[in-house]
């Protein structure tokens, strides 16, 4: 049985559980609570701004669209929810609340008159300032006494890995273990 990685800021060497010291399965407890924090640190930032980790990530993504502040050339609905790897339903959430803060605003696609485009607000383009700025204060605290030679090191495994995990095709997904009985 396997331990669940706590999360607990209090503690800052929680006990890795059965698995090998130096093993993949530790990287990837230690990855993931890092990731929890850095994700926890960065949403409790945003907050006074009223802006969520997931709106964060939308805004980002229609940021770095080529044309996004361009009706013609402004990235589709159907196309942020495939780039976040959410659900188009779960994309229309997140970009009512956005809408509704004046940070996007949808347009209708000349091409396809069922699609919407979405454009950066000016505030929306500040808020997007806002969390760069955000993000980088979080990384920095986290990463801060890491040597930039070690972070380029951990920088260039974690790109290598994602590299063959993504040559390797999809994941297979293993039998369900109930199925069988």
């Amino acid at each position: 049985m396997t331990t669940t990685p706590t999360d607990d800021p209090a503690d800052p060497s929680p006990d890795p559980g059965p698995d090998a010291p130096g093993s993949a399965a530790e990287l990837a407890d230690a990855m993931t609570r890092a990731i929890k924090r850095i994700r926890r640190q960065t949403g409790w930032r945003l907050e006074p701004y009223g802006i969520t980790p997931g709106q964060a990530r939308a805004l980002r993504t229609l940021a770095h669209a080529p044309g996004c502040e361009t009706p013609d050339h402004a990235m589709r609905l159907s196309d942020l929810a495939e780039k976040l790897h959410i659900a188009p339903r779960s994309a229309t959430t997140v970009v009512d609340a956005l809408q509704e803060a004046g940070l996007v605003e949808r347009s209708p696609d000349p091409a396809d008159r069922r699609a919407v485009r979405l454009l950066l607000t000016e505030a929306g383009r500040a808020a997007v300032e806002r969390i760069v700025q955000v993000r980088d204060e979080v990384a920095q605290e986290y990463f801060g006494e890491v040597s930039p030679e070690d972070e380029e090191v951990l920088l260039r495994v974690l790109r290598s890995a994602e590299a063959r995990f993504l040559a390797a095709g999809p994941p297979r997904r293993s039998a369900d273990p109930g199925a069988a009985r």
